[in-house]
């Protein structure tokens, strides 16, 4: 036995893994705790309870047909705002944007001001209309206050009108709704609970409705979930008797008033139950009455149904799970990086205020020159001189620091947009951006959550290959079976029911077909034609197949191709053409494939009496009932081995004769258990068991379930970068290994454990924890891995067992009874209390421990879980590793997971629309994760912790000037430069050039950051943007600030220009330190530049050429004259620049500035580079060089365990209906031979 051998689960004492767990919102009212112990005293008030009140039903939801006012009555409203009332049930419109035109300005506002930097502003601002405390004019904040929010406003805008758009192209689909007696077309937001409505083949459904009637036989509608789940396969649908043989006509509709009662509104896809009250019958709903909005209605002419839910009750929309803000990392580093700030400007502010205290009242009290004639104290003084410090040194806190964050993240957004490689163009379907917001998140993902179906596959299935008596074709042969280099498809044009798209390389097989002398190859191909639930119709003379799953109609379209053509069926019969002629056979009877079973049968009889079964089903379950002379199982066991190496999905086939004797007994005990009241489906199991044995061996079938266009390689590529995948799926357990091994998530090394493995392993680990609670070796068990053995190892967790090993089991529903008091001790109540402590405390124990585990292991694939239970999962990595996940999907199944992940990706394209509409990042394909990641992630990470990084420098070495020049100015909040300087700063004189680093800048191309993913694992490690990297850009900046403003002091003391006039005025040397700075600052920029354009160089050169430009402006006498008290410096430019002596002091005080950080760059890159700096170092070499060659994939031919995938549809296939004949149209006879009844 290998090592990927385990106890079956079906066998274990766990829970079922084919089971698909309980958990939805009905939840949210229902007890954890056990029930408490009865007392006599309980006893007693519960039998008077009994006695004097009667039970309450449990709350329904009630609907009746055809009746708008009944949704008022006053029994079904409820409080919305104070004492305002309104219907509990919702309209069908849906909304998803957050302002209309009258709430946009306050409700932005708000948001805005929410944060703390605008909130500190606007203090700001109101500080400085203040005469006595303003030490700069009010413009200098107001302006760029102003162009902060409104530029953030218009983002907003533009966002929310987006959304808008997108719910109005929504709400305004027309249907038919019946209103005074005839059909009128309305919008899906005037839709009402209770309507009538009329749908045609190919429209959406617009709510959840109660199917009554269609066109097709018994009221049949075939509807597909891709919107729900992702899956194109069709499911069927099925009205009441009652209702289609009473409701076809539109007089006989509008009569309709019955009377609905059902469960309230839920997320559960799979489960529905109610009650249907007309005519004084009762009737019962399911699910399988339902037609769920955001389905599809398919080949149906014409479906009336009732609204049931609208608009947010609707189960799609129940699923969307609440909407959560996110923010980024970096977001949250940055706010707690601007506190920092504003906690250090405090204690700034607060030292020079008391310096102020002491000076005054040393010097300045006693310095009859410096009188300005106020009565008031020295610390009255320094109280004022706070708040002026407070206001001189704002700047620290950089109020364009979050719209510039905002320009980059819109521009990065937009790149994302524009990418070509990224634009999926077979369905005209390029990569979309849907928010602003996250884009640097992309470069630090640690965890992928991927659903499998429509994501990872197409969920196309192919037929392959197989093996028929030993004998394996569909290996690229010729007509004697010699193998062939080339690939040449087989040509079926022999056959007029061939399928274009279907290709088969072996040429020997059509030709034994042909020939008709494999009596085994003939059998084969009968029994796929023959054994299946596949439902048929006829169009414009084209045979049209709806399956239960994509396997089983992959296997009757192979039988087509090959000439066993499945024609129809009618309740009782099935005809097939058998190359050529048209054979009919009597259907006895039909044993449906379920989860527990693996397998189907069908039992004929054949046109000489002979009765046989013919099985198909997993091999795991066929072999245990073959005949122990059943021939070539060894081979054929052989085959499956390679087939599941090839990470083909396998299927056997077999039959046997039944004998007139043995089918009548068996017959006889089949009849009993079709009308057994309790337990019919284990009765009808067991029934099955027995006519299933001794079966003979014809061979098996190898589809392969077509994954997306390059996964393999992308997710390959994501685990290079240290980014772990993990697989949560709906699908069965073997679908979903099966495909963890077509991804090559796992490989024929990996060792698996299940649920039943990791449930003891936890069960371990916590007995020990408990056991050594309280000593040193809590802490070394905590640590200890779970796996010692150092191979590779992944998890495969169904569902059920994750509910069993997280805690998460069934509640037990509340009673909605009147109880009377009962008496509860105090000492009965703090027992509860820790008890429930206690549960709770081992809940979090376990929860963490299952995490543990899991991130131990290579690859994690969670199968038949429910939507919340995705999102369960996703928040339980978030919360106990502290890691940033993302989470990938394209169904309404993953709209919950999505929400809860700090990125959300929806796969676009398809028709289901759902998980994109709630995504941050949609695009058509999963193999572009790898470009979003690797390359746009990577590159926005690290420009925008190079913008933040040089941004609080250029802040600090701006503002800290002042600080020096306190020193110098007897702490009096007086500004070191001219107030338009301070003003223009940030605005024009430096804004440029970060933002286009933080836009353009990329240390090495897309194709290199692509071959080398080692370069993702910074962003993962937050390396480039921490407290460290803060507090470097603190220090560079006081540094800078030093040398900015003390190496012109120097050269200003006593000092003699070449006219023989001393340079060294306020104005003069105001100009020289701004001169030095925005030199300083722009080559400083450049110096952090990897990627330079024309753009770059013209930004750091053209703020230089501003600055000087608007500063001679703004010095000139013309525009003194026209305002005089606001431009103060009349002269101060020309005249001070026109001195060498200045030009000198700039050029010494901008080269020692950076003559250090040009060493350290020069040490970081020689000495101590980084894998980027290698790359980049290489980077010619690299380009030069060819792509690499793709490395074949690890395939071990010899393995001995296989992989059974008999991956039918989670519910059960098409044969009660087949049976009921409720589904069976009349065939049409035109352009067909005559039938011939097959002899033998």
């Amino acid at each position: 036995m290998d090592q990927r051998s385990r106890v079956s689960s079906v066998d274990s004492l766990g829970p079922n893994d084919e089971d698909m767990p309980y958990s939805d919102d009905e939840t949210d009212d229902e007890l954890d705790e056990p029930q408490p112990k009865i007392t006599e005293q309980n006893r007693i008030n519960q039998e008077t309870e009994d006695k004097q009140v009667p039970v309450k039903k449990e709350g329904t939801w009630k609907v009746k047909a055809n009746d708008r006012r009944f949704c008022e009555l006053p029994e079904f409203q409820k409080k919305s705002f104070l004492w305002f009332k309104k219907s509990k049930y919702s309209g069908n419109s849906i909304r998803t944007y957050k302002y209309n035109p009258i709430t946009f300005l306050p409700l932005n506002l708000i948001d805005q001001f929410k944060r703390a930097a605008n909130a500190y502003f606007l203090a700001l601002l109101i500080l400085q209309v203040i005469p006595q405390i303003s030490t700069l004019p009010w413009y200098t904040t107001l302006v760029p206050l102003i162009l902060v929010l409104g530029i953030t406003a218009i983002k907003d805008l533009v966002d929310d009108i987006a959304r808008h758009r997108m719910d109005n192209e929504i709400n305004n689909r027309s249907c038919d709704v019946l209103q005074d007696g005839r059909f009128q077309s309305y919008k899906w937001k005037d839709v009402q609970v209770g309507d009538i409505v009329r749908l045609k083949k190919n429209d959406f459904i617009p709510a959840d409705i109660l199917l009554l009637s269609t066109s097709e036989p018994n009221s049949l509608c075939y509807v597909e979930t891709a919107e729900l789940d992702g899956e194109t396969n069709l499911k069927f649908k099925l009205g009441l008797k009652v209702t289609h043989e009473e409701l076809q006509t539109e007089q006989q509709l509008s009569d309709y008033d019955a009377m609905i009662e059902c469960e309230e509104p839920n997320n559960r896809l799979d489960k529905f139950t109610g009650t249907m009250m007309w005519r004084n019958d009762s009737y019962s709903l399911d699910l399988s009455n339902i037609l769920l909005r955001g389905c599809t209605v398919r080949n149906t002419d014409i479906t009336h149904a009732m609204v049931i839910f609208a608009g947010a009750d609707t189960k799609i929309m129940k699923n969307g799970g609440k909407t959560r803000f996110k923010r980024t990392n970096i977001d949250r580093l940055m706010n707690y990086m601007v506190y920092t700030i504003f906690f250090l400007l405090i204690l700034i502010a607060a030292g020079l205020a008391i310096g102020h205290t002491f000076w005054q009242e040393q010097i300045g009290s006693k310095a009859w020159y410096l009188n300005d004639g106020s009565s008031e104290n020295s610390t009255y003084r320094g109280f004022i001189t706070f708040w002026g410090y407070l206001i001189v040194l704002n700047t620290m806190v950089p109020i364009s620091l979050y719209v510039s964050v905002e320009v980059i993240r819109l521009g990065q957004s937009h790149f994302i947009n524009w990418d070509l490689q990224m634009y999926y163009e077979d369905k005209d379907t390029p990569a979309k951006a849907r928010t602003t917001t996250l884009n640097e998140q992309l470069g630090q993902i640690e965890y992928i959550f991927s659903d499998k179906t429509g994501t990872l596959t197409q969920n196309i299935m192919a037929f392959k290959k197989c093996t028929i008596n030993g004998k394996t074709y569909g290996n690229p042969c010729n007509a004697d079976g010699v193998s062939l280099d080339s690939i040449n498809p087989v040509d079926f044009s022999w056959n007029k029911y061939a399928e274009g798209k279907f290709q088969f390389y072996d040429h020997s097989l059509p030709l034994c077909i042909k020939k008709g002398e494999d009596l085994h190859a003939m059998e084969f191909f009968r029994l796929l034609a023959l054994c299946h639930t596949v439902m048929v119709e006829e169009k414009e003379g084209q045979l049209v197949y709806q399956a239960a799953s994509p396997d089983e109609g992959a296997l009757v379209m192979a039988a087509r191709n090959f000439g066993f053509v499945f024609l129809s069926r009618s309740q009782n019969t099935i005809t097939i053409s058998e190359m050529g002629l048209e054979k009919t056979y009597e259907v006895i009877a039909i044993l449906d494939f379920n989860s527990d079973r693996k397998r189907m049968s069908i039992i004929l009889k054949l046109a000489d009496g002979t009765i046989r079964l013919y099985c198909k089903g997993a091999d795991t379950v066929i072999y245990e009932r073959l005949h122990p002379e059943s021939e070539n199982m060894e081979t054929t066991q052989t085959e499956l081995d390679i087939f599941a190496n090839e990470t083909l999905r396998t299927l056997c086939l077999c039959y046997k004769d039944i004998s007139d004797e043995e089918f009548s007994t068996w017959a006889a005990k089949h009849k009993d258990a079709r009308i057994a009241v309790t337990d019919r489906e284990a009765a009808l199991d067991k029934v099955y068991e027995e006519i299933e044995t001794n079966l003979l061996l014809i061979g098996a079938t190898a589809i392969e379930d077509k994954l997306q266009d390059g996964v393999p390689e992308t997710i390959s590529n994501l685990a290079k970068a240290d980014i772990k995948i993990w697989v949560l799926t709906g699908d069965k357990k073997e679908t979903a290994e099966n495909i963890g091994y077509a991804c090559q998530l796992l490989t024929d090394e990996t060792q698996i454990h299940y649920g039943e493995d990791v449930n003891v392993l936890l069960r371990t680990r916590q007995q020990n924890s408990r056991n050594t609670e309280g000593t040193e070796l809590v802490k070394s068990n905590a640590k200890e891995p779970y796996f010692t053995d150092g191979g590779i190892h992944a998890l495969v967790i169904t569902g059920s067992w994750l509910n069993e090993i997280l805690y998460e089991k069934k509640k037990r529903k509340r009673k909605l009874k009147l109880r009377l008091p009962t008496p509860k001790t105090k000492e009965e109540q703090t027992q509860q209390q820790q008890s429930k402590l206690k549960e709770e405390r081992a809940k979090e124990e376990r929860q963490s421990h299952f995490v543990d585990m899991a991130c131990e292991c290579s690859a994690v694939i969670c199968c038949r879980v429910t939507p919340k239970q995705k999102a369960m999962v996703v928040s339980l990595v978030k919360k106990c590793k502290k890691a940033i996940t993302l989470s990938i999907g394209d169904g309404a199944n993953d709209v919950n997971m999505i929400k809860t992940a700090d990125i959300g990706v929806g796969i676009s394209g398809q028709e289901g629309m759902q998980a994109v509409m709630s995504s941050d990042y949609a695009f058509a394909q999963f193999r572009y994760l790898e470009r979003l990641l690797l390359v746009h992630g990577r590159w926005s990470y690290i420009r925008m912790c190079k913008f933040l990084r040089y941004f609080f420098y250029k802040n600090f070495a701006f503002t800290l000037v002042h600080f020096w020049y306190s020193f110098f100015s007897g702490y009096s909040a007086r500004t070191a430069y001219e107030d338009w300087f301070i003003t223009l700063y940030n605005v024009l004189y430096s804004s440029l050039p970060v933002l286009l680093v933080g836009l353009l800048d990329q240390d090495v191309n897309d194709k290199l950051s692509l071959r080398f993913p080692k370069l993702y694992v910074p962003g993962q490690e937050g390396q480039l943007f921490n407290y460290k990297n803060f507090f470097i850009s603190l220090f560079h900046g006081i540094y800078t600030s030093l040398i900015v403003f003390f190496i012109p002091y120097g050269a200003f003391l006593q000092t003699m220009g070449q006219d023989g006039e001393a340079p060294s005025d306020y104005q003069s040397f105001a100009v020289t330190t701004a001169s030095s700075l925005i030199i300083i600052v722009n080559l400083q920029i450049s110096l952090n530049t990897s990627y330079w354009t024309f753009l770059n160089a013209f930004s750091v050169f053209g703020s230089i050429a501003i600055y000087f430009g608007i500063m001679f402006d703004i010095h000139s006498a013309g525009i003194h004259v026209i305002f005089p008290s606001y431009f103060t410096f009349t002269g101060a430019a020309p005249n001070a620049l026109r001195q060498p002596y200045l030009w000198l002091t700039i050029i010494l005080t901008v080269g020692i500035s950076l003559m250090p950080v040009i060493a350290v760059h020069f040490l970081y890159k020689t000495i101590w580079p980084s894998e980027g700096d290698k790359v980049q170092r290489n980077r010619k070499t690299y380009e030069a060089d060819e792509a690499p060659k793709k490395k074949p994939s690890a395939l071990r031919r010899g393995a001995t365990s296989r992989r059974s995938a008999y991956a039918f549809s989670h519910q059960q296939g098409y044969a009660d209906l087949i049976a009921s004949g409720q589904s069976i149209r009349k065939r049409p006879s035109a352009g067909r031979p005559s039938v011939l009844r097959e002899t033998e």
